[in-house]
């Protein structure tokens, strides 16, 4: 009866190839032959070692090799092939071993110089070249801390009260004796106490509770050898795994070969398991099933198999099933995940989905890959990349989540520097990847120059950054690490970000978009006029308030600075008008100092007698009220002032939308009041002369400020009828209207409407008002935006 041994030892038998027999001349090569048809490998590999020692062969040599091969000691496989190539007997399928062997230890430099010794080039062995591609993460590969031993210790899976489980054969090693020249029958079967395949203990499933402490889990299946994979359905309670029986005799068939099966059992609160049940597909004479895992989202249950019609080697399918246990009918996964070679080991996690194969390109031996999953398809297969996978063979991907609800990875391998013959390791991002979009105002990424100064404050350092060809910003982040970003480009705000984090992040990129916006340079945001006697440069007391309240703003707001232009009336000379508006524009200066505003952050214009706002000129006779507007210092608050300047973000302003300079200009209007309301006498329309300086301060402004739109509302109070009330705020909106158009404002930048009596500031209807509040209700509100 042939055996089979434990789930991943026949894919290195795949890897390499079939064994051929070669009769040997000895006994001793003979019984080592039995050995390797039974696939006691391990007991093979050390009589063929004495015969060789006895007397050194071609054939014996190979099939040290070969053994080697499937016992996955690639380093002492590499040696023997060197030793076999040695031989004159050896061929071109010798070189492409000894080739193989060598990429899988790293020696191909020097095999290839070898095989040039001899005549022979690499290329003409076609022996698949292995990758060197790096892995897209940054990760840290670390022996998996209390799990590893001197066996062979791989495939972990977590329960959900947090306890991990793992396989491993860590009991020890049995050497086999070999009884003298007879075969003897009883090495037809299975050992009872260990394995043939590697002489050491069969696969059992080991459990690590939370405090560390580690037990056997003991298979309730009968017969059991193998005991291995377990894969949690947590919501149900049940635990898939796979087993090997100690199967001897099969009605009318000789000669069998028992292949590993699948099984579920619940799992009880005392941590036991109870019943055993086998899934419907299995066939323990005909082919494998093994390696379940359980999909508890999808409801599917993914496992390994050589089954027939499948692709070659072993295959992976999926099969679904309900909470009663009724499953489905398996279905192979396709083209995309399984080739000629063998797939194993398969693994889901949200989008993405995780296998080993050795017919994909690779790395090494059997590798880790990882592709795109749907639940119709699967597609874009990428090798992870060295470190994940090494020249050796790496295998039982996993993404746990452990007691403290921190998601642990995990993978298996044979690699240099273990512990054992498989070990658990744990995979750590080492650094998370860090994309940021830096775009302007209109959505569009910018790519010309600016400068990004990302800095790790954790560990007090700068990190690199870099742009891809789209522009975007790149960076590798230390995990659990805090990060701050300054980006700045002339003309600009500069844009700092402190919220980066790679702590608590599942991911394993850090995504950000940034708004670079121009800086609004010469931006008015606030307009007041301040007015003076005739031939006088005095500030009057009346201006003081308005200049006081100047001062106060650009202490506040360091990136305000005054402009003052300023004028006279008509009479006089020109030249004396010039030198009088000079004046007044100095008083304004000498003013603000009183609020340690400094000169530097004054700009100062005179003109005169130009730039009337009425027509009062030489000569033309004007009342004294119309010739007092003329006699003024307009005052204008302009933000950013120097277009030479760097400005950063005004503090405080952080999280307005610049993009709109409208939104400054707005906010510094909520802390003055500046826009005026215009208030009417009884049944009147006719302007106030008050109320036409603040309309003069209305046209400065928008005048200064193109962008802005004037709305104007007229009310009345809400004496007389309905019908006559509409039509006179109708009057009062339109004379407010007119006096602007008359001082330059396009009719198309103000739009009015009128209310008539419907929106009192006092409802006289209801109360009693006094006269005063019946002034509140006769006015025309205007609004800017």
């Amino acid at each position: 009866m042939k055996k089979t041994c434990t789930l991943l030892s026949f894919t290195a038998v795949m890897l390499f190839g079939s064994l051929g027999t070669v009769n040997a001349q000895k006994s001793k090569s003979r019984y080592a032959d039995m050995q390797m048809e039974l696939m006691n490998y391990a007991h093979a590999l050390e009589v063929y070692e004495q015969s060789y020692e006895k007397k050194p062969t071609y054939e014996t040599a190979r099939k040290i090799s070969e053994v080697q091969n499937i016992l996955r000691d690639y380093d002492k496989s590499y040696k023997w092939w060197q030793t076999t190539i040695g031989y004159e007997d050896a061929d071109n399928s010798d070189y492409a071993q000894y080739l193989r062997a060598s990429q899988l230890t790293d020696n191909f430099d020097e095999a290839v110089s070898t095989l040039q010794a001899k005549g022979v080039t690499a290329d003409s062995l076609h022996v698949a070249k292995l990758l060197s591609v790096q892995s897209k993460k940054k990760v840290k590969i670390e022996s998996a801390e209390g799990l590893n031993s001197s066996g062979s210790d791989f495939s972990v899976a977590v329960d959900s009260n947090g306890n991990k489980y793992f396989v491993s054969d860590r009991g020890g090693q049995f050497p086999s004796e070999m009884p003298g020249l007879r075969i003897d029958a009883k090495n037809k079967y299975f050992s009872d106490e260990k394995n043939d395949f590697t002489d050491r203990e069969y696969f059992s499933v080991y459990k690590q509770d939370t405090a560390g402490n580690i037990t056997e889990l003991v298979s309730n299946v009968p017969g059991t050898y193998n005991f291995s994979d377990p894969s949690f359905d947590k919501e149900q309670g049940v635990l898939f795994y796979s087993v090997t029986r100690g199967i001897k005799k099969v009605k009318k068939q000789e000669g069998i070969v028992v292949q590993p099966e699948i099984y579920y059992s619940y799992l009880t609160e005392e941590g036991t398991l109870e019943g055993f049940n086998p899934v419907p597909f299995n066939d323990s004479i005909g082919y494998s099933v093994m390696n379940p895992f359980v999909d508890e989202e999808a409801k599917r249950l993914y496992f390994t198999s050589d089954m027939p019609d499948g692709m070659g080697g072993t295959d992976l399918y999926y099969v679904t099933y309900d909470e009663n246990m009724d499953f489905g009918t398996p279905v192979n996964l396709g083209p995309e995940i399984n080739t000629a070679g063998n797939e194993s080991h398969a693994f889901r996690k949200e989008d993405n989905f995780y296998f080993s194969s050795t017919g994909h390109p690779g790395v090494g031996g059997m590798d880790i890959f990882q592709a795109d999953y749907t639940t119709t398809q699967f597609g874009n297969v990428q090798n992870m990349g060295i470190p994940i996978n090494s020249l050796a063979d790496d295998f039982a991907y996993r993404e746990l989540v452990g007691k403290d609800g921190k998601e642990e990875v995990y993978l298996s391998s044979n690699r240099k520097g273990g512990m054992g013959l498989d070990d658990i390791y744990t995979m750590q991002e080492v650094y998370k990847q860090f994309l940021a979009k830096v775009i302007d105002c209109e959505g569009t990424v910018i790519t010309d120059s600016y400068v990004a100064t990302l800095r790790d404050k954790t560990q007090n350092s700068n990190v690199q950054t870099t742009r891809d060809n789209s522009g975007e910003l790149l960076a590798e982040l230390e995990p659990d690490s805090d990060f701050g970003i300054v980006i700045s480009k002339p003309g600009y705000f500069s844009l700092t970000d402190e919220s980066i984090t790679t702590k608590g992040v599942a991911g394993d990129t850090v995504k950000r978009e940034y708004k670079l916006i121009a800086i609004p340079y010469q931006l008015p945001v606030y307009v007041d006029i301040v007015y003076y006697d005739l031939d006088k440069f005095k500030i009057r007391d009346d201006a003081k308030p308005a200049l006081d309240k100047l001062g106060e703003l650009m202490n506040k707001y360091p990136f305000l600075d005054l402009l003052v232009a300023s004028y006279t009336d008509s009479r006089a000379s020109e030249e004396y008008n010039i030198i009088l508006s000079t004046n007044r524009a100095k008083a304004v200066t000498e003013y603000m100092a009183q609020y340690n505003v400094s000169a530097d952050r004054i700009r100062l214009e005179w003109f005169g007698e130009q730039n009337l706002v009425n027509d009062c000129g030489n000569g033309v006779p004007c009342p004294e009220t119309a010739h007092q507007l003329n006699r003024r210092s307009e005052l204008i608050l302009e933000a950013f002032p120097d277009p030479a300047k760097q400005y950063e973000m005004p503090e405080g302003f952080n999280d307005m939308d610049f993009c709109n300079p409208l939104v400054l200009f707005e906010e510094i209007q909520k802390e003055l009041a500046a826009i005026p309301t215009i208030y009417f006498d009884f049944d009147k329309a006719m302007l106030r002369s008050v109320h036409k300086k603040e309309l003069e301060r209305t046209a400065i402004m928008l005048k200064r400020m193109p962008n802005l739109m004037l709305y104007i509302e007229g009310h009345t109070d809400q004496r007389g009828s309905e019908e006559y009330n509409k039509p006179l705020s109708e009057r009062r909106a339109d004379v407010v209207k007119k006096y602007l158009i008359e001082r330059g404002i396009e009719e198309s930048r103000m739009d009015e409407t009128w209310f008539g009596e419907t929106k009192p500031i006092n409802d006289c209807n209801e109360i009693s008002c006094t006269e005063a509040m019946h002034q509140l209700n006769r006015r025309t509100e205007l609004r800017v935006r």
